[in-house]
Formats: C-alpha cells, structure tokens, sequence
C-alpha cells in the first residue's frame, strides 16, 4: 500500500474509534445534569441515585475519549504535514479555540464536580455539571466547524507568494452553513444515543427485576420504581431526538446539494443530473423525484447533479479550471477554491489526486446502513414507551425485551458512526473540498513502513483499550443504583479530597 493510503486508514480508524465515545460524552453529560438539576429543585433521592450512576458512566466515557482523541491532533503533524502547511492557518483557528475555551471548562468544572460534592454548596456544585456540559457542547461545535471548513472551505483566500491559503473571515468560519445544520444533525443523534444508552440500561434491570425477584418487583421497590421513570426517560429523550435527527439531515441534505453536489450523487449513485431525480431505497427499489424534493427545497422536478457531471466538475477543478455546474443545476463555490484554481496544477501537478475519484458504493451504502439504524432507533422508542404506559404499570418482559434494550444505544450510536464515514467518503477526492487533494495533503517524509509499524501500534493499544472501557461500563451497569446519603459539607479544610465514585 501507498503512504496515501496507509495515511487514510490509519487516520479513519483513530477517527471511528474515537467517535464511538463522542455522542455519548455530549448529550450525557447534560442529561446527567438535568438528572443533578431535577434533585437539586424537588429533593427526591431518586434524581440523586440516577445522577450518580449515570454520572459514573459519563465519566468513564469521557475519559475514553480525551484519551483516543490526542492521537488524531498528532497525526495531522505526523501524517498530513502537507495539509496543515497548506491550510493550518485557517483549520487550526477552531481548534485552538476548543483546546483554549472549550476543554478549559471541560477539564476545571468537570475536575470541581467530581470532588465537590462535599465541598461546594447544592446548588454551586450543580453549576459545575452545567459549566463542564457547556464546555462539552463548546468543544463539539469547534471540532464540527474545522470539519465542516473542509466540506465548505469558506471565510479565506490563497495566498500565491506563500503558496498556502490564509483566513480573512472568521466570522463565516464560524457560521458556516454546513456547520450549522451539522452542529444540529450530531446533537440529536447524540442525544438519541444518550437516550437509548439510558432506556437499555434501565430496561435490562427491570427485566432483571421482573425475572430473577419477582416477589419484590412492584412499585414499592425504590430500586424498580427509579429504574423505570429512568427508562420512560431515556426513551422520550431517544424519541424526540430521533425526529430532530430526520429534520436536521434534511436540511443537511439541501447545504450539500449546493456545495458538495458530488457528496449527494455518490450517495444515492445517481449516474446523470436530472430534473425528477428518483430516490433509491435498495439498489432496484426507486421512488420517483423524491431526491429531488428532498435536496432542492421541496420541489419535485428540481436538478440533482449526478456522477457523470460531478466527475467531470471534479476532474475540471484538478485541472485548475473553472467549475461549471450543468444547466438548471446549482453550486456555491468559495472565494478559495476560486482563488486557488488558477494555481492547483503549478503546486500539485496535472490530476494530483492519483486518478482517485468519487467514492460511491462506500458513500451509497453508509448513507442507507446510517438511514436503517436510525429508523430501527426510532422504532425501539416507541415501543418502550408503549411497552411502560401508564404511571404505575409494570410489563412483564420476555427475551425480546432484552434484544431491544440491548440494542437501543447501539442502534444510534453505529449509525452515528456511518454517518460520519459518509461525510467523509463523501468528500473525496478532496482533503479540502474543491482546494486540496487527498494525495496532495501526506506528509512527504512518512515511509509506508512506519505508517504500518504506527498503525499496527495504535489498534493493539486501542484494542486494550477497548477492553478496559467496555469492562468498566458493564461492570457499572451490572452493579446498579448506588446507595447515596445527601451530601454535607466538609468544615475542616485539611480533609482530604474524596473521589465521589
């Protein structure tokens, strides 16, 4: 294999890996402070009980991911020195803000809350959990406007004499279109994670419950009682988030047909742009205009760039000349890209993109596997809100209650995951949509050997890794409700910190 390509998977596999921890990390850590908020206002053990299990799970989520995330700011230096050289000045501007702003509430309000639950006052402690969430839900709106400044290069120009592009409007980093539909699109698939992580939980255990004490298995157990408002919980949480998700990705849709009209053809293997653009279900399975009204504002005989053209814009961009867009059809190309056209073929060579072209069965098939599992999430709702109607009922389960706790929060976080390697395989063959090539942006010094000695390294730690995460999680789920006693304050300052889980 080429370093190009070695490059690739090694930078894909940290990436999935690391995103398994991120949705969870997001929206858990506001549930649990809307858990910490709810015990704070009524005083109800419960809320306190909850908040402390599924703090606990939040906490070693997070750490799993910090830890697995410091290895994909390295490779940018190590592997795609090429890129940072050519865009830094503009990438590296949200990502100084998520390590400057964003992990500084993370690390600090987290750390208080962690060892403040005897030392701060109720309500000073709950601001805590709100500051790090905060700082949590900051750190992903950066990290989404880097990704998104790749998918839609805006807010910079290129720079001929130092031959690299340079930032002339934060601002519209900062507001980018793909980066806002996106910031919505990953929150409520984040929060259908959370959700359905937190409806699995609790369902498991009141099936334990109900199968191994069913003498005891009534409203009058606080351990049953408190594991079944947690699970109604989690699965309106998953609900409504799940519609967010079919909102927000609809409108996702629109951007990318203006920008990445490319992305929008490999996903639905569309071979030639048309007006009543069909939607394929399966390969075979079409119903009529239905992309087009999804992609171009709800009008059914609206175009859609397909492969053929899409191919042909991408090879007359590699060529440094102007992009047109077929007739009838749409395109909004940046300042850079513009800018930079004129250039490419001096800096990269003719078609530097080494023949690679768009990626179009691995986009097709994220896109519907992405699509299914969100359905499937949807449908776990429902029926663990139909399953726990009522305010007193108790169902008795069977073994199938179990498959679907099982899979509530594997369901989206999976399809968080393919969502991502559509956005990616998407893109490609451009590193920087429209700028740089994916073969352009390697570091020119990486042997392919020491990409695999590195690669070969980061999956076996990883692996160990995995094991201690998934083996830290079940055993916290198994051990259940923790035995809690309110929280007083410590008066003699030389007490030692305590680790409150």
């Amino acid at each position: 294999m080429s370093a190009e390509t070695l490059a690739r998977w090694q930078f894909g596999i940290t990436t999935v890996y690391h995103f398994l921890f991120v949705p969870i990390t997001i929206a858990l850590s506001i549930l649990v402070a809307v858990l910490q908020t709810l015990w704070v206002r009524s005083g109800d053990e419960k809320f306190l009980r909850l908040t402390k299990f599924y703090g606990k799970i939040f906490l070693i989520n997070f750490a799993m991911g910090v830890v697995t995330g410091i290895v994909q700011e390295f490779q940018f230096g190590m592997n795609w020195s090429e890129y940072s050289r050519m865009v830094g000045d503009i990438f590296g501007a949200p990502l100084a803000l998520e390590a400057l702003l964003a992990f500084f509430l993370e690390s600090v309000f987290l750390g208080l809350w962690i060892f403040g639950w005897d030392r701060l006052p109720k309500r000073a402690h709950l601001a805590m959990i709100w500051l790090g969430a905060v700082g949590t839900v900051l750190s992903s709106i950066f990290i989404l406007f880097a990704n998104s400044w790749m998918q839609n290069p805006v807010g910079a120009t290129f720079d001929p004499q130092l031959n690299r592009a340079h930032l002339t409007d934060l601002l519209a980093v900062l507001t980018n279109p793909v980066g806002l539909v996106a910031i919505g699109h990953v929150w409520s698939a984040a929060a259908m994670t959370a959700g359905g992580l937190i409806l699995g939980v609790a369902g498991w255990h009141l099936y334990k419950a109900h199968k191994t004490q069913p003498d005891t298995y009534t409203m009058d157990n606080k351990n049953v009682a408190t594991f079944r408002w947690a699970a109604k919980f989690g699965a309106w949480v998953m609900l409504v988030a799940c519609v967010l998700v079919i909102i927000t990705g609809d409108l996702g849709g629109k951007v990318m047909t203006s920008v990445q009209p490319a992305k929008i053809a490999a996903s639905e293997d569309l071979q030639t742009t048309q007006s009543c653009a069909p939607f394929q279900i399966v390969p075979g399975v079409e119903i009529p205009c239905l992309l087009s009204f999804l992609a171009t504002d709800w009008n059914p005989n609206g175009t859609v760039i397909g492969l053929n053209d899409a191919t042909a814009m991408t090879k007359s961009a590699l060529s440094g000349q102007t992009v047109t867009p077929p007739t009838g059809a749409t395109l909004d190309q940046t300042d850079l890209a513009k800018s930079f056209a004129s250039s490419m073929v001096a800096m990269y060579g003719q078609d530097p993109s080494n023949g690679a072209m768009l990626m179009v069965m691995p986009s097709f098939w994220s896109f519907r596997i992405m699509m299914g599992l969100g359905g499937l999430g949807l449908i776990v709702s429902i029926i663990a809100l139909a399953k726990l109607k009522g305010k007193e009922k108790l169902p008795k389960f069977g073994k199938g209650w179990v498959t679907i706790m099982v899979a509530s929060p594997l369901l989206p976080l999976f399809g968080c995951s393919f969502g991502w390697m559509l956005t990616e395989f998407g893109r490609q063959p451009w590193l920087v949509n429209g700028v740089l090539p994916t073969a352009a942006g390697v570091s020119p010094g990486v042997t392919p050997l020491e990409l695999w000695l590195t690669m070969i390294l980061y999956t076996l730690v990883y692996g160990v890794l995995a094991v201690i995460e998934v083996g830290l999680m079940l055993n916290t789920m198994k051990k259940g409700l923790p035995d809690v006693v309110e929280p007083t304050l410590v008066k003699d300052e030389d007490t030692p910190l305590s680790f409150a889980y």
